[in-house]
């Protein structure tokens, strides 16, 4: 079984949108083939430089901002990213946001959209109660399992 050629303009094609985009991986496929493209990870050890300077400027941010991820995570209102994309907080540019924090949500009410392989996919209240945190902002990448928003009730 012989492999088809490597289609170049193709990768760039994608190399450019994680770049846009900021995502760490992109695939598309077809019946015939299949391409993937992913960029490496920054290394580790420039978050863990950064880390202690930011800590011993102000401890209480440090410790706030390295609990609060894990919190939310395991929140029971944890709204998490379905999929790997681009959030948008409002159906179109300057229109009122889905949801704001403080605001009730009801069971099925669409929150959020995530633009993913140019198809906009609504994201949608897992549960009614209080919208008390959004932890993203529109144009932002999100990856898969990403904790976007935390409803409490």
């Amino acid at each position: 079984m012989s492999r088809p050629p490597v289609d170049a303009e193709a990768i760039r094609v994608l190399a450019a949108i994680l770049n846009e985009t900021g995502l760490t991986e992109i695939e598309i496929a077809d019946k015939d083939s299949r391409l993937r493209v992913v960029r490496a990870h920054p290394p580790a050890a420039s978050s863990v430089v950064a880390a202690p300077t930011a800590m011993v400027a102000d401890p209480v941010e440090g410790v706030a901002a390295r609990e609060e991820p894990d919190d939310f995570s395991r929140h029971p209102g944890a709204v998490k990213s379905p999929m790997v994309g681009v959030v948008y907080l409002s159906p179109e540019p300057g229109a009122a946001a889905f949801a704001l924090p403080g605001q009730s949500v009801a069971a099925g009410q669409t929150l959020l959209l995530i633009e993913a392989m140019k198809t906009f996919n609504q994201i949608k209240a897992p549960k009614a109660g209080i919208l008390r945190h959004v932890l993203i902002t529109t144009g932002a990448p999100v990856e898969y399992g990403e904790v976007l928003m935390v409803i409490d009730g």
